[in-house]
Protein backbone atom coordinates (compact mmCIF):
# COMPACT_ATOMS: atom_id res chain seq x y z
CA UNK A 1 0.00 0.00 0.00
CA UNK A 2 2.88 2.28 1.11
CA UNK A 3 4.34 1.85 -2.46
CA UNK A 4 1.20 2.40 -4.26
CA UNK A 5 0.71 6.15 -2.49
CA UNK A 6 4.82 7.22 -3.05
CA UNK A 7 4.30 6.30 -6.59
CA UNK A 8 1.39 8.24 -7.02
CA UNK A 9 3.15 11.18 -5.20
CA UNK A 10 5.61 10.82 -7.48
CA UNK A 11 3.76 10.64 -10.53
CA UNK A 12 1.72 13.87 -9.25
CA UNK A 13 4.81 15.62 -9.05
CA UNK A 14 6.21 14.66 -11.92
CA UNK A 15 3.22 16.05 -13.73
CA UNK A 16 3.09 19.52 -11.86
CA UNK A 17 6.91 20.25 -12.41
CA UNK A 18 6.18 19.29 -16.25
CA UNK A 19 3.36 21.32 -16.80
CA UNK A 20 5.09 24.49 -15.21
CA UNK A 21 8.34 23.39 -17.09
CA UNK A 22 6.22 23.65 -20.49
CA UNK A 23 4.54 26.95 -19.85
CA UNK A 24 7.64 28.78 -18.68
CA UNK A 25 9.54 26.99 -21.82
CA UNK A 26 8.52 29.48 -24.24
CA UNK A 27 10.31 32.62 -22.61
CA UNK A 28 8.78 36.05 -22.74
CA UNK A 29 5.22 36.38 -23.58
CA UNK A 30 4.33 36.23 -27.52
CA UNK A 31 4.14 39.79 -28.97
CA UNK A 32 0.60 41.49 -28.92
CA UNK A 33 -0.90 41.77 -32.40
CA UNK A 34 0.36 44.43 -34.92
CA UNK A 35 -2.04 47.42 -34.57
CA UNK A 36 -2.59 49.02 -38.21
CA UNK A 37 -1.52 52.70 -38.15
CA UNK A 38 -3.76 55.34 -38.02
CA UNK A 39 -5.38 57.28 -40.88
CA UNK A 40 -2.68 58.85 -43.11
CA UNK A 41 -3.29 62.63 -43.83
CA UNK A 42 -4.16 63.12 -47.89
CA UNK A 43 -3.22 65.92 -50.19
CA UNK A 44 -4.55 67.00 -53.45
CA UNK A 45 -2.80 66.47 -56.95
CA UNK A 46 -2.23 70.08 -58.01
CA UNK A 47 -2.66 68.72 -61.66
CA UNK A 48 -5.95 66.75 -61.90
CA UNK A 49 -7.14 66.37 -57.83
CA UNK A 50 -6.25 63.22 -56.59
CA UNK A 51 -6.35 62.30 -53.16
CA UNK A 52 -3.13 60.75 -52.37
CA UNK A 53 -1.18 59.94 -48.72
CA UNK A 54 1.33 62.59 -47.88
CA UNK A 55 3.78 59.47 -47.75
CA UNK A 56 3.57 59.18 -51.36
CA UNK A 57 3.27 63.12 -52.81
CA UNK A 58 5.74 64.46 -55.01
CA UNK A 59 6.52 68.15 -54.41
CA UNK A 60 7.08 70.50 -57.70
CA UNK A 61 6.83 74.16 -58.11
CA UNK A 62 3.40 74.55 -58.12
CA UNK A 63 2.08 72.09 -55.07
CA UNK A 64 2.51 68.29 -54.70
CA UNK A 65 1.33 66.09 -57.32
CA UNK A 66 0.25 62.40 -57.51
CA UNK A 67 2.94 60.87 -60.12
CA UNK A 68 5.91 62.05 -61.58
CA UNK A 69 3.77 62.52 -64.83
CA UNK A 70 1.44 65.32 -63.36
CA UNK A 71 4.62 67.45 -61.94
CA UNK A 72 6.34 67.76 -65.34
CA UNK A 73 2.92 68.48 -67.35
CA UNK A 74 2.57 71.39 -64.81
CA UNK A 75 6.02 72.25 -65.07
CA UNK A 76 6.07 72.07 -68.76
CA UNK A 77 2.61 74.74 -68.86
CA UNK A 78 4.70 76.95 -66.18
CA UNK A 79 7.25 77.46 -69.35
Amino acid sequence: MKFLLVTAVVLIAFWIWRNNRQDGHGGATPPPPHRPAGPARMVACSHCGTHVPESEQLTGRKGVYCCAEHRRLAQDSDS
